[in-house]
């Protein structure tokens, strides 16, 4: 459980654990990153996946960051755009978004043709790939747990970006499929009762949350913030 609270600036998208990984907001995400570790010191972490109550509350940045932190760190890293709704990571790392998953689960394209590299060391990405009529049935579907455990066999951690919890199924449906899930809720703009929702449907889903992440979190002198919390907040 996240039991400390951290401060971060808000990053709309900015890989600024790549560009500036010397500033204070890249070292808070490392102390993040530590946190997760030790969440789940008693159990392998091979999986990790990030969601949200809705839309627009941050839980793509957070993913990038926090895959390339773990990158930094020495591990083997996967980075996958599982929101096959509403994709961003080929905007964030500057690529293409096709081929990706989407291509590999419904057309059996293989792994290589699909895995690019971020400009990372040590993280590599796999994109949206064309959007699809039926995500939820794709995340689903054996295909989906087929590359799962592959990639499992690849990478030391394996990084899912995941639609929001209360929009769609997708993020339950995935959740059971990783071994740990972080919630990304905004301040200001996720009601509280969405966010108890959002907590009790990956419950339900029987995901292993183990924090929240609550950001644009304004503090006095103006700035933003993500704040960390443990599930127990």
């Amino acid at each position: 459980m996240f039991k400390k609270k951290q401060k971060l600036i808000k990053l709309a998208r900015k890989l600024v654990t790549s560009s500036d990984p010397k500033s204070i907001v890249s070292e808070q995400f490392r102390t993040v990153r530590a946190n997760i570790k030790f969440a789940m010191k008693d159990k392998q972490l091979c999986t990790l996946l990030f969601t949200s109550a809705s839309i627009g509350e941050g839980k793509s940045t957070v993913a990038a960051n926090i895959a390339i932190t773990f990158a930094q760190e020495g591990k083997k890293v996967l980075l996958v755009d599982a929101d096959l709704r509403k994709p961003t990571m080929h905007y964030t790392f500057k690529t293409l978004i096709s081929p990706g998953l989407t291509n590999l689960l419904m057309s059996q394209w293989h792994i290589d043709d699909v895995v690019t590299e971020s400009g990372t060391k040590g993280l590599d990405l796999v994109t949206c790939g064309p959007i699809p009529s039926n995500p939820a049935e794709l995340l689903g579907s054996t295909s989906m747990d087929v590359f799962i455990e592959a990639m499992k066999v690849r990478y030391e951690l394996v990084i899912f970006d995941a639609p929001p919890v209360l929009s769609v199924a997708d993020a339950q449906i995935l959740s059971d499929k990783c071994d740990a899930t972080i919630l990304v809720i905004s301040s200001g703009t996720t009601e509280k009762g969405n966010a108890v929702k959002a907590k009790e449907a990956l419950q339900a889903a029987k995901a292993h949350l183990i924090g929240t992440v609550l950001n644009n979190f304004k503090l006095e002198k103006g700035h933003y913030s993500y704040q960390y919390y443990g599930e127990d907040m």
